[in-house]
């Protein structure tokens, strides 16, 4: 049986691994607190990590 290998993973140029944001709308909701929105690193979808492009492109 062959060994899996998993491809080298790059930390995210855009989001420097921070892929998520949780941003405050800034308007109070009802009982007080404030409403927040999730927002992803379009680069990396929310993963923080990219794969290399001469990885991408051999596999197609």
């Amino acid at each position: 049986m062959m060994p899996q290998t998993t491809p080298p993973r790059r930390i995210c140029r855009d989001c420097d691994g921070f892929a998520t944001a949780t941003i405050t709308t800034g308007l109070p909701s009802a009982d007080g607190t404030r409403d927040t929105i999730r927002v992803n690193c379009p680069t990396c979808r929310g993963l923080g990590h990219t794969i290399p492009a001469a990885l991408t492109r051999a596999g197609k």
